[in-house]
Protein backbone atom coordinates (compact mmCIF):
# COMPACT_ATOMS: atom_id res chain seq x y z
CA UNK A 1 0.00 0.00 0.00
CA UNK A 2 2.83 2.44 0.80
CA UNK A 3 4.30 1.99 -2.66
CA UNK A 4 1.05 2.92 -4.35
CA UNK A 5 0.67 6.15 -2.36
CA UNK A 6 4.24 7.33 -3.11
CA UNK A 7 3.89 6.82 -6.85
CA UNK A 8 1.54 9.81 -7.44
CA UNK A 9 3.76 12.05 -5.30
CA UNK A 10 6.87 10.93 -7.15
CA UNK A 11 5.16 11.45 -10.50
CA UNK A 12 4.09 14.98 -9.49
CA UNK A 13 7.62 15.85 -8.36
CA UNK A 14 9.11 14.61 -11.63
CA UNK A 15 6.52 16.55 -13.64
CA UNK A 16 7.32 19.78 -11.78
CA UNK A 17 11.04 19.29 -12.31
CA UNK A 18 10.63 18.60 -16.02
CA UNK A 19 8.38 21.58 -16.67
CA UNK A 20 10.71 23.92 -14.80
CA UNK A 21 7.94 25.27 -12.57
CA UNK A 22 9.30 28.20 -10.57
CA UNK A 23 12.79 27.48 -11.86
CA UNK A 24 13.67 31.14 -12.18
CA UNK A 25 15.26 30.42 -15.55
CA UNK A 26 15.69 33.26 -17.98
CA UNK A 27 13.07 33.38 -20.72
CA UNK A 28 15.77 32.62 -23.27
CA UNK A 29 16.26 29.17 -21.77
CA UNK A 30 14.34 26.14 -22.93
CA UNK A 31 13.25 23.17 -20.83
CA UNK A 32 16.56 21.39 -21.25
CA UNK A 33 18.33 24.34 -19.61
CA UNK A 34 19.89 25.54 -22.84
CA UNK A 35 20.11 29.30 -23.20
CA UNK A 36 20.06 29.50 -26.99
CA UNK A 37 23.41 31.27 -26.98
CA UNK A 38 27.01 30.47 -26.15
CA UNK A 39 28.54 32.79 -23.61
CA UNK A 40 32.23 32.84 -24.37
CA UNK A 41 35.07 33.22 -21.93
CA UNK A 42 35.93 36.78 -22.94
CA UNK A 43 39.23 35.61 -24.38
CA UNK A 44 40.72 38.04 -26.89
CA UNK A 45 41.91 36.85 -30.28
CA UNK A 46 44.02 39.23 -32.33
CA UNK A 47 45.07 38.81 -35.93
CA UNK A 48 48.29 40.01 -37.54
CA UNK A 49 47.69 42.41 -40.44
CA UNK A 50 48.66 39.78 -43.02
CA UNK A 51 46.22 37.25 -41.45
CA UNK A 52 43.18 39.51 -41.22
CA UNK A 53 40.06 38.57 -43.17
CA UNK A 54 37.83 41.11 -44.85
CA UNK A 55 34.69 41.78 -42.81
CA UNK A 56 31.46 41.13 -44.71
CA UNK A 57 29.32 44.00 -45.84
CA UNK A 58 26.50 44.49 -43.39
CA UNK A 59 23.87 47.15 -42.99
CA UNK A 60 20.43 47.73 -41.62
CA UNK A 61 17.99 49.96 -39.85
CA UNK A 62 18.98 51.03 -36.37
CA UNK A 63 16.74 50.84 -33.34
CA UNK A 64 16.01 54.55 -33.78
CA UNK A 65 14.95 54.07 -37.42
CA UNK A 66 18.06 55.33 -39.25
CA UNK A 67 19.89 53.45 -42.00
CA UNK A 68 23.44 52.32 -41.21
CA UNK A 69 25.88 50.81 -43.74
CA UNK A 70 29.34 49.38 -43.05
CA UNK A 71 30.44 50.58 -46.51
CA UNK A 72 30.04 54.18 -45.30
CA UNK A 73 32.69 53.60 -42.61
CA UNK A 74 35.67 53.24 -44.98
CA UNK A 75 38.89 54.46 -43.38
CA UNK A 76 37.59 54.17 -39.80
CA UNK A 77 38.13 51.57 -37.14
CA UNK A 78 34.77 49.95 -36.43
CA UNK A 79 33.77 48.16 -33.24
CA UNK A 80 30.88 45.77 -33.80
CA UNK A 81 29.14 44.40 -30.72
CA UNK A 82 26.55 41.63 -31.10
CA UNK A 83 24.05 41.68 -28.24
CA UNK A 84 20.52 40.95 -27.09
CA UNK A 85 18.51 42.54 -24.31
CA UNK A 86 17.72 39.02 -23.02
CA UNK A 87 21.43 38.13 -22.60
CA UNK A 88 22.90 38.41 -19.04
CA UNK A 89 26.55 38.74 -20.23
CA UNK A 90 25.42 41.55 -22.57
CA UNK A 91 24.01 43.40 -19.57
CA UNK A 92 27.28 42.84 -17.71
CA UNK A 93 29.44 44.32 -20.48
CA UNK A 94 27.15 47.23 -21.48
CA UNK A 95 28.65 49.79 -19.03
CA UNK A 96 32.19 48.96 -20.21
CA UNK A 97 31.24 49.20 -23.89
CA UNK A 98 29.53 52.53 -23.31
CA UNK A 99 32.53 53.87 -21.38
CA UNK A 100 34.96 52.73 -24.11
CA UNK A 101 32.83 54.37 -26.82
CA UNK A 102 32.78 57.65 -24.90
CA UNK A 103 36.53 57.55 -24.24
CA UNK A 104 37.48 56.72 -27.83
CA UNK A 105 35.10 59.31 -29.25
CA UNK A 106 34.38 59.87 -32.92
CA UNK A 107 37.71 58.43 -34.11
CA UNK A 108 36.13 54.96 -33.81
CA UNK A 109 32.71 53.98 -35.11
CA UNK A 110 30.84 51.79 -32.63
CA UNK A 111 27.84 49.84 -33.91
CA UNK A 112 25.70 47.35 -32.09
CA UNK A 113 23.96 44.44 -33.74
CA UNK A 114 20.89 43.64 -31.69
CA UNK A 115 19.74 40.10 -32.41
CA UNK A 116 16.83 37.84 -31.45
CA UNK A 117 14.77 40.58 -29.82
CA UNK A 118 11.45 40.14 -31.61
CA UNK A 119 10.08 43.45 -30.35
CA UNK A 120 11.99 46.76 -30.29
CA UNK A 121 10.77 47.71 -26.80
CA UNK A 122 13.24 45.53 -24.78
CA UNK A 123 16.38 46.61 -26.70
CA UNK A 124 15.30 50.27 -26.59
CA UNK A 125 14.88 49.96 -22.82
CA UNK A 126 18.32 48.29 -22.61
CA UNK A 127 19.94 51.17 -24.54
CA UNK A 128 18.26 53.72 -22.27
CA UNK A 129 19.04 51.83 -19.05
CA UNK A 130 22.75 51.51 -19.83
CA UNK A 131 23.15 54.87 -21.60
CA UNK A 132 24.52 53.22 -24.75
CA UNK A 133 25.89 56.14 -26.83
CA UNK A 134 26.13 54.36 -30.18
CA UNK A 135 23.52 53.04 -32.61
CA UNK A 136 22.48 49.41 -32.94
CA UNK A 137 21.15 47.69 -36.03
CA UNK A 138 17.90 45.91 -35.23
CA UNK A 139 18.33 42.35 -36.53
CA UNK A 140 15.59 40.23 -34.91
CA UNK A 141 15.95 37.29 -37.29
CA UNK A 142 19.78 37.29 -37.37
CA UNK A 143 20.05 38.02 -41.10
CA UNK A 144 22.94 40.47 -40.67
CA UNK A 145 24.61 38.31 -38.03
CA UNK A 146 24.62 35.36 -40.44
CA UNK A 147 26.82 37.38 -42.82
CA UNK A 148 29.64 36.65 -40.36
CA UNK A 149 29.10 32.88 -40.48
CA UNK A 150 32.39 31.05 -41.00
CA UNK A 151 34.38 34.16 -40.22
CA UNK A 152 35.16 35.34 -36.73
CA UNK A 153 31.86 34.88 -34.87
CA UNK A 154 29.01 32.43 -34.94
CA UNK A 155 25.31 33.13 -34.67
CA UNK A 156 25.22 31.54 -31.21
CA UNK A 157 28.16 33.49 -29.72
CA UNK A 158 26.43 36.30 -27.90
CA UNK A 159 27.84 38.66 -26.87
CA UNK A 160 30.63 38.97 -29.39
CA UNK A 161 32.74 41.98 -30.24
CA UNK A 162 34.82 42.53 -33.35
CA UNK A 163 37.32 45.29 -34.01
CA UNK A 164 37.55 45.98 -37.73
CA UNK A 165 40.59 47.92 -38.93
CA UNK A 166 40.63 50.93 -41.29
CA UNK A 167 41.00 48.59 -44.28
CA UNK A 168 37.79 46.76 -43.36
CA UNK A 169 39.51 43.64 -42.00
CA UNK A 170 38.82 41.87 -38.70
CA UNK A 171 41.73 42.75 -36.41
CA UNK A 172 40.48 41.33 -33.12
CA UNK A 173 37.56 39.53 -31.52
CA UNK A 174 36.14 38.71 -28.12
CA UNK A 175 33.59 35.94 -27.67
CA UNK A 176 31.87 36.79 -24.43
CA UNK A 177 31.75 39.93 -22.35
CA UNK A 178 34.49 42.50 -22.92
CA UNK A 179 35.90 45.07 -20.51
CA UNK A 180 36.57 48.73 -21.27
CA UNK A 181 40.36 48.44 -20.93
CA UNK A 182 40.54 45.31 -23.06
CA UNK A 183 38.46 46.89 -25.79
CA UNK A 184 40.46 50.12 -25.83
CA UNK A 185 43.64 48.04 -26.13
CA UNK A 186 42.14 46.05 -29.02
CA UNK A 187 41.26 49.26 -30.85
CA UNK A 188 44.71 50.77 -30.36
CA UNK A 189 46.31 47.57 -31.70
CA UNK A 190 44.07 47.73 -34.78
CA UNK A 191 44.93 51.32 -35.71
Amino acid sequence: MRRIRRTPLLAAAVLLAVTGCSSGQDASQNRSGQTGFVSGSGRVSTFAPDKREKAPDFKGTTLDGKEWDFADQAGKVVVLNVWGSWCPPCRKEAPDLSAAARELGSSVQFIGLNTRDLDKAPPLKFVQEFGVPFPSIYDPNGKQLLRFRGQKISASSIPSTLVIDKQGRVAARVLGAVTKDTLIGMVKDAE
